[in-house]
């Protein structure tokens, strides 16, 4: 298959993803393959949200519509544009998916693909239902990716490289287990919102889908807010006070529960205001439920830490802090060239 036609093929693929691109899924007669592939993936929409009790049907099509949103021909041609693809010889590549949020694996299926490679996916046993069938739908519109696209539930063989995503100790295990094969090996980051005092109201009002989208459990996702000392609170909570019924979903709702009656037995101090709470602490990785605060002295101090802690930190959410910050309410919607962890991983591709 030449450039063109990969690109081609995931912009049908786009517009398929869009009529599922929220609550209220509406059927186009315009869109390949439809009557074929429709009703499908409809119920493979409801499977994954009886599945996992986190992939709800909100949290999914928001997923389905930053997706569609990326695979327009403009997004995809500035997106390849920088690579020279010429030189690409046959090779598998093999991606362990992580489960976290729906279709979190699907940015490097695409750039296996994308490159001209053939992929070999093993998947999460909490994210198991969308993208095979996405897969397949992808084979209709573009017959040539046949043979190219294999799913596997058992021990990877036969691959060139990996790309690879786990916890912090799955990490660990993947870089002695793949340590003769080129590999981007991921684990766990967080993100940051660095905030002054000075957020409109509105500003904050965007953080708070910084946090709770997905329940907060996305490494996009902040977890952490850094403040100056004497910093007021009360406007934090007041904005982000419309994401309320988040409570009555029972999964979040018995983490609230459980994580509270942790920090009450501990004696810990913390702030909260019925459905989320916050508490100081040095961690970047809080609890569903809650974000670690941490007191700044100067900006020019945060800068220099959160530099050096790079590492641990996914986003840093601020308004003109530093370089590459996301901007409030952003951070779960990346562009394709916005990379995990800051590796290029068509550019790891390409050089294989």
């Amino acid at each position: 298959m030449q450039l063109q036609e990969r690109i081609n093929a995931f912009v049908k693929l786009g517009d398929f993803i869009r009529q599922f691109s929220n609550t209220n899924i509406r059927k186009d007669e315009k869109v390949e393959h439809n009557a074929l592939f429709f009703d499908g993936f409809k119920h493979q929409l409801k499977l994954a949200e009886e599945h996992n009790g986190w992939f709800t049907l909100e949290n999914i099509t928001f997923a389905l519509n930053s997706w569609a949103d990326a695979l327009t021909p403009e997004n995809l041609s500035k997106w390849v544009q920088p690579y020279d693809f010429s030189k690409v010889t046959p090779k598998t590549v093999a991606i362990i998916m992580a489960g976290n949020i729906p279709l979190v694996g699907f940015h490097d299926f695409l750039a296996v693909l994308i490159t001209g490679y053939q992929v070999l996916v093993k998947q999460s046993s909490n994210d198991k239902h969308l993208l095979p069938f996405l897969a397949k739908y992808l084979e209709y519109v573009a017959p040539n990716f046949k043979g190219n696209i294999h799913f596997s539930e058992e021990n990877l063989e036969d691959f060139d490289a990996v790309i690879a995503t786990g916890s912090n100790n799955t990490a660990r295990y993947f870089e002695y287990y793949f340590k003769d094969k080129p590999s981007i090996i991921r684990n766990n980051r967080n993100s940051v919102a660095v905030l002054t005092g000075n957020e409109s109201t509105e500003d904050l009002q965007q953080l708070s889908e910084d946090i709770f989208r997905y329940y907060g459990l996305g490494c996009r996702n902040v977890s952490k807010l850094f403040v100056p000392k004497g910093y007021d609170f009360n406007p934090f909570f007041e904005a982000i006070y419309h994401w309320h019924p988040i409570v009555e979903k029972a999964k979040y709702a018995n983490n609230y529960d459980y994580n509270k009656a942790v920090y009450l037995m501990s004696e810990f101090d913390m702030l909260e205001n019925g459905f989320f709470m916050i508490k100081e602490d040095e961690s970047y990785s809080s609890p569903i439920a809650t974000a670690f605060y941490e007191y700044y002295d100067s900006l020019d101090a945060l800068r220099t830490k959160l530099k050096a802690e790079s590492h641990q930190i996914q986003c840093i959410v601020s308004k003109n802090f530093m370089e590459n910050e996301v901007a409030f309410g952003h951070t779960q919607k990346p562009q394709l060239w916005d990379y995990a962890d800051s590796v290029d991983s068509v550019e790891f591709l390409l050089a294989i």
